[in-house]
C-alpha cells in the first residue's frame, strides 16, 4: 500500500530500483549546507584520531583499515585508547561494541530509509551513525529522508576516512590534539540539528530531557560509552502523554482570537 504522503515527483522517487540513488535536488534548501559543515567537522575529527593512534605507537595501517572497517569515531576512539594502554585485542574489540550498540537503535528507525534492496541494506547499514540519522529524522517526505540519509551517509564516510589517513601520515607532528577542542566540535553541530525537533515536539523534548539527566548522573559512576547507552532510557518518557508538535499561528486562527 502506498503511503499518502509519497509524492509522485520523480525527483523524490528514491526508494525506487535496486540502485538507490538519490540528487541533491531531493534535499530541501539549506539541508546540503548543514550536511556540509558536518563532513568538515567530521574531516578534522578524523585527522586527530589518525594523529593519535599513530603517536600512541599503532602502526599506520591500523587507524585506516579500523576505519574502513569499523567506521565508528567513538568506538574507535576508545579502541585505540585500550591497544595504546596496553590492552588486548579482544578488551579494545568489546569496548568498541560496547559503545557502538547505540546504532542498533538509530537502524530500527533508519530501516525505511535505506532501501528496498538487500545491498543498499547492508551499505546502509555500515553508514549509520549519529550525524546520519540526525539529518534523516529532522526530515519529512520520505524522499527527502532517502536523500539526506545517503548523501550525508556516503560524504560522511569519504571525509572520515581521507582525513584518518592525512592525521595517520601526519603522526605525532600535530602535537596534543586535545588542545584544538575537537571534542566538543560534533555535540555542538548535533545539538544544532536537533533544535528544531526538539521545539516543535513535546515527546522528543521529554525523552531528550530525560536521557540528559540519566546520563549526567550516571558518567562519574560509569565507565565511558555506558551512560550514553542508559540515556536510551529517556525514550520512556515519550511514552507518557501524546506527542504534541506545535502547530504554527494562521492568520484565520489570529484574526479569531
Amino acid at each position: 500500500m502506498r503511503s499518502p504522503h509519497r509524492t509522485d515527483d520523480p525527483s523524490c522517487r528514491t526508494d525506487e530500483g535496486s540502485t538507490g540513488l538519490v540528487r541533491f535536488s531531493d534535499l530541501p534548501p539549506g539541508v546540503l549546507r548543514d550536511i556540509a559543515l558536518v563532513w568538515l567537522a567530521d574531516a578534522v575529527v578524523g585527522v586527530s584520531f589518525g594523529a593519535i593512534a599513530v603517536g600512541g605507537g599503532l602502526p599506520v595501517w591500523v587507524p585506516v583499515l579500523m576505519s574502513l572497517l569499523v567506521y565508528a569515531g567513538s568506538a574507535q576512539f576508545s579502541a585505540v585508547g585500550v591497544l595504546t594502554a596496553g590492552g588486548g585485542p579482544v578488551a579494545a574489540a568489546a569496548t568498541g561494541l560496547l559503545l557502538n550498540s547505540r546504532t542498533a537503535a538509530f537502524s530500527l528507525a533508519l530501516a525505511d530509509d535505506l532501501g528496498r534492496s538487500w545491498t543498499a541494506r547492508l551499505i546502509g547499514a555500515h553508514l549509520v551513525t549519529d550525524e546520519t540519522a540526525a539529518f534523516v529524522l529532522a526530515q519529512e517526505g520520505r524522499g527527502q529522508r532517502k536523500a539526506a540519509f545517503w548523501i550525508s551517509g556516503v560524504g560522511l564516510f569519504v571525509a572520515w576516512n581521507l582525513s584518518v589517513l592525512a592525521g595517520a601520515l601526519a603522526g605525532s607532528a600535530l602535537g596534543d590534539t586535545d588542545r584544538f577542542g575537537l571534542d566538543a566540535a560534533f555535540p555542538a553541530v548535533l545539538l544544532a540539528l536537533v533544535l528544531p525537533a526538539l521545539r516543535g515536539d513535546s515527546a522528543a523534548r521529554r525523552a531528550s530531557a530525560a536521557g540528559a539527566v540519566i546520563a549526567v548522573i550516571a558518567a562519574p559512576l560509569l565507565p565511558a560509552g555506558v551512560p550514553v547507552l542508559l540515556a536510551l532510557l529517556g525514550l520512556l518518557a515519550a511514552r507518557r502523554g501524546p506527542r504534541r508538535p506545535r502547530r504554527p499561528r494562521t492568520a484565520s486562527s489570529r484574526s479569531a482570537s
